[in-house]
């Protein structure tokens, strides 16, 4: 058998094996799905300006006598 025909039998059966796992993924390539889509600062961020806001027209309505 020649060098080339080795190599190339090695190729063909590594591309068999391959065929023959597939959709078989083991579970550490799987995500897990911990990861937040934004991170800890953009949600800080947004949680500080939705309260503050409510905050403020909250004291906005107190001092006006409830008419805004």
């Amino acid at each position: 058998m020649t060098t080339s025909k080795r190599i190339a039998d090695k190729k063909i059966a590594k591309f068999q094996k391959n065929i023959t796992r597939r959709g078989s993924v083991p579970e550490t390539t799987i995500k897990k799905g911990s990861d937040y889509p934004v991170g800890p600062i953009v949600l800080g961020l947004f949680v500080f300006v939705v309260i503050g806001s409510s905050l403020f027209q909250i004291i906005r309505t107190a001092t006006s006598g409830g008419m805004a």
